[in-house]
């Protein structure tokens, strides 16, 4: 008999895991410290999978969009736990990716982020980015930075996302959560109609197209404060993603318009610590005057070299980052070297 969805998302819980993955003829498995483990000795059957799949869309509706197109996100909360849930099609059945979320929003100065991100919420206007692969964190950094705000600003904060993962509770702030898909048909047209709800704080879940990002920047030109989000492992490959987004002749115009409304990037990685567990590693670009000159004439590969040399503001490269885990003993060298972007400088620093 396989084990309920409630039964495997309390086990992972008890077991500080992350992700829960269910596929056909495999045994149910989910991610500790990064690598995936067995939750069972008994691989999941079609069937099995079937019915999960029908449990997690929620209504025989959902189902049916999954049944059409292939894949469903949804987020619901079991065994007291919200969960961020992604079914997919493959091999003709269906598969489960389920995300369990923190039941509460954690305090900013807890997540260990560098001193110049807690200073984020203080901004009024321009666009700040958080970006990183798939789960490594983007969405607690942001849920933290924007429950800060909550608690320290009376202003009115928009969300786009897809799903909606932490609920927020307002506090001195308005918030209107939106859920693409179900309160609004993409991340596009629910910025678009954003600027019209009369926002301070605006979040993109996922500034993944070009329209999105266009409507992005006008925000934070007619001041207001965007934070997102992007797939991209360093401040200059956001920069770099953003301009190659629009067709060449554009270009210089969104180089030029991003160097007067970027704020921030900051990148982040888990990295597996000693003993288990795993480490925040941030890259933090604070964007000076010399890096939006940078930006603007398109010599993205010296911005790391500006981070590394931006200390006094609060900058640093994500090397940087990797050697102070290891001078404090949380991350191994070798750890380091497997993660850096020049495992010369961790040799010669760590």
């Amino acid at each position: 008999m396989a084990m309920t969805i409630e039964q495997l998302v309390l086990k992972a819980r008890e077991d500080r895991a992350s992700d829960i993955h269910l596929i056909a003829g495999l045994p149910p498995k989910y991610r500790k410290d990064g690598q995936l483990e067995d939750m069972s000795d008994a691989p999941l059957t079609s069937s099995d999978c079937v019915a999960y799949a029908r449990e997690l869309s929620g209504t025989p509706e959902a189902y049916d969009i999954y049944l059409q197109t292939g894949e469903l996100d949804a987020a619901e909360t079991y065994a007291g736990n919200r969960c961020r849930i992604h079914i997919f099609r493959q091999q003709g059945l269906p598969s489960v990716a389920l995300r369990l979320l923190s039941d509460k929003i954690p305090n900013l100065d807890m997540l260990g982020l560098p001193p110049a991100a807690l200073k984020l919420p203080e901004l009024h206007k321009g666009i700040v980015l958080v970006t990183g692969e798939t789960g490594s964190g983007k969405s607690t950094s942001l849920a933290a930075l924007l429950d800060y705000i909550n608690h320290t600003r009376k202003a009115h904060i928009v969300t786009l996302e897809d799903p909606v993962e932490y609920i927020y509770k307002p506090d001195k702030c308005a918030i209107n959560q939106r859920e693409v898909g179900k309160d609004t048909m993409s991340f596009a047209a629910g910025l678009r109609a954003s600027l019209r709800e009369d926002p301070n704080v605006i979040l993109i879940g996922e500034m993944r197209d070009r329209e999105t990002i266009e409507t992005a920047i006008t925000a934070a030109e007619t001041g207001h404060l965007v934070f997102g989000t992007l797939h991209t492992g360093s401040a200059s490959d956001a920069v770099d993603r953003i301009v190659q987004v629009f067709p060449e002749g554009m270009q210089v115009q969104i180089r030029l318009q991003l160097s007067m409304c970027l704020q921030a990037v900051l990148t982040q990685q888990l990295i597996p610590k000693k003993g288990g567990g795993r480490a925040l590693a941030c890259e933090m670009m604070v964007v000076t005057d010399a890096i939006r000159n940078l930006i603007r004439n398109g010599n993205t590969p010296q911005i790391a070299n500006a981070i590394a040399t931006s200390a006094a503001i609060g900058g640093q490269t994500m090397d940087q980052a990797l050697v102070r885990l290891v001078r404090s003993g949380q991350i191994t060298r070798e750890m380091a070297m497997t993660y850096a972007h020049e495992q010369d400088y961790i040799k010669k620093n760590a």
